[in-house]
């Protein structure tokens, strides 16, 4: 820990010298004594007429000793510098490439996306779904969100602590008074007053002064440091908008193809049921067996089955989205979501790879996070090396508050202090040491992060390749299996084939049905990956996030 002295600087009346005209000073204590009439006291009058150096004085002699140390100063260590673009021109092997649909694919209801390269991405991506309900429900969870909250606050600490910091650049002035009442040891050892009297009263204020310069960075890398931190929660703040606007996005186009996933087997439920009745029927009529009956019954039961997990599922995704928007879940939200409702955009903007480390709140964290490393072997160096102090007060002691007045009370001190580390054991060397490689961890940490961030855009690139060819596939499925089902029911009602076929055909259908909703919200979701996997176009967003009221009664809830 670094010593400081306390000297005494100043008082609340600053003590005036007085100092006699030239020609006029006493030459001897005779005079002295006449010219003050105190006998014993004479020694007192000529202190008070002797030249002595002024408060003023010493507060320039501090001064310039502060300036002195600080125009010598200079920074160990390494110096920061910015990340640059990796050497990469695509994201994927043979370049950016549109999504191939071939006519069919059109024909069987596939829609194709095709990819702006380097057009810049919007703050609001959300708003290319074209859905209200939607654009609503994301301004609620950044209105309501205790996320966001949490992220904003954690920001503000960093910075305060930050400007904290920046206060060990200056020097450091306290106010101190001391008063006290006392008792002499002894009739031969007398009170200041002289007299016989064993009792006597002490006050002293001062002002202190102390600054410990920073001659070699170790406090300006410190600073550094903790600046660097500060940056981090920035983006830490921005990668929680990001995820927050991302997950209600993805819950919603979930919440859609859960709806679609119910709607497509109530509907084969439908005609499943349907068809039992007639079975039922014909085997009642003697036209087919009652192995028949029992089959059907049994198809019925598995589709019924697969009914309540989409129901629950469906259940606890509206809970997500409620919990999103900064809702208990008996508040539930009033946005619904299906596919209909959202509408896929067509064109997609994908930044230039050169500008990803830029955009990418993740990578910018982790750049702050090498910065803040790379500080704290400045740091670490500076502790090795000497530490200078000085210090210095003004102030006034006397016996009683009136005697604070006289020129004589006053007393000031300047003094400096250095320490320098001879052995301790290598534990300086080793802090050292550990704060090197720590930096070598946060660079091995950016580069894992960049190369994670250049794999999220390549595999939403890739998805997005196939996910119009996957919609277009389960189109073409859907089509083929209901004309399947509608076929083979005529032949089964003239007994042409079995019932086993008609269960198999059945069952194809709800399984094609199924996969069609899927395959439609995962062309949605994927493109919403897209979007986060740039970077979410924080840096052309408007910030909706509102004030705290101040009229809040209770602000922590």
């Amino acid at each position: 820990m670094r010593a400081r002295l306390r000297l005494p600087t100043a008082i609340l009346v600053p003590p005036r010298i007085a100092v006699p005209p030239s020609g006029q000073a006493p030459e001897d204590g005779h005079a002295g004594d006449a010219a003050s009439g105190q006998g014993d006291r004479g020694q007192d009058a000529r202190d008070r007429a002797a030249p002595r150096p002024s408060a003023r004085t010493a507060a320039r002699i501090l001064a310039a000793a502060l300036a002195a140390g600080s125009a010598s100063a200079c920074m160990v260590g390494p110096d920061f510098q910015g990340a640059t673009p990796p050497p990469v021109a695509a994201y994927t092997r043979e370049g950016l490439r549109n999504p191939a649909l071939t006519e069919q694919d059109r024909k069987n209801g596939g829609i194709g996306q095709t990819f702006a390269q380097g057009r810049d991405v919007p703050g609001e991506w959300w708003t290319l779904f074209r859905s209200r309900a939607l654009d609503s429900l994301v301004a609620e969870a950044l209105a309501r969100n205790p996320t966001l909250d949490a992220a904003q606050a954690t920001l503000r600490a960093a910075r305060a602590t930050t400007e904290a910091q920046r206060g060990a650049l200056f020097p450091q002035v306290a106010f101190g008074a001391q008063s006290s009442y006392n008792k002499a040891p002894g009739g031969d050892l007398q009170s200041p007053l002289n007299d016989n009297s064993l009792l006597y009263s002490l006050v002293t204020p001062q002002v202190t002064v102390s600054f410990v310069p920073d001659v070699f960075g170790g406090t300006r890398r410190a600073l550094e440091s903790q600046a660097a931190q500060a940056e981090g929660q920035l983006w830490q703040l921005e990668a929680a908008y990001l995820t927050l606007t991302t997950n209600v996005v993805a819950a919603a186009i979930q919440e859609a193809s859960l709806r679609a996933q119910i709607a497509a087997t109530e509907k084969v439920i439908q005609a499943q049921t349907e068809l039992l009745n007639l079975i039922t029927k014909q085997s009642n009529a003697g036209q087919v067996a009652g192995a028949d009956v029992v089959q059907q019954t049994a198809l019925l039961a598995q589709s019924q089955q697969l009914l309540p997990p989409l129901q629950r599922a469906l259940a606890q995704q509206r809970n997500l989205l409620t919990a999103l928007a900064g809702r208990f879940p008996s508040e539930e939200v009033s946005q619904t979501f299906t596919l209909a409702s959202l509408h896929l955009p067509r064109s997609l903007p994908v930044s230039l790879p050169s500008r990803l480390i830029e955009q990418r709140p993740d990578v910018k964290a982790a750049e702050a996070a090498v910065h803040a490393a790379s500080a704290q072997v400045g740091v670490a160096m500076a502790n090795r090396l000497p530490q200078f102090t000085i210090s210095g007060a003004v102030g006034a002691s006397a016996t009683n508050f009136a005697a604070l007045l006289n020129p004589a009370a006053s007393l000031w001190t300047i003094a400096g202090a250095v320490a320098q580390p001879l052995f301790d054991g290598g534990t300086l060397f080793k802090r050292q040491q550990a704060a090197e490689e720590t930096l070598v961890a946060a660079q091995a940490q950016y580069r894992a992060t960049v190369i994670t961030a250049y794999q999220n855009v390549a595999d939403a690139l890739r998805a997005l390749q196939a996910d119009g060819r996957a919609v277009a596939a389960a189109n073409a499925a859907v089509s083929a299996s209901r004309q399947s089902v509608e076929l083979v029911r005529k032949q089964f009602g003239l007994g042409a084939v079995s019932s086993a076929s008609l269960l198999i055909t059945q069952s194809a259908y709800l399984q094609a049905v199924v996969t069609q909703a899927q395959a439609q919200a995962n062309q949605y979701a994927d493109t919403a990956a897209l979007f986060q996997a740039l970077g979410g176009g924080w840096w052309n967003r408007r910030d909706v996030k509102p004030a705290r009221d101040p009229k809040d009664p209770a602000p922590f809830l």
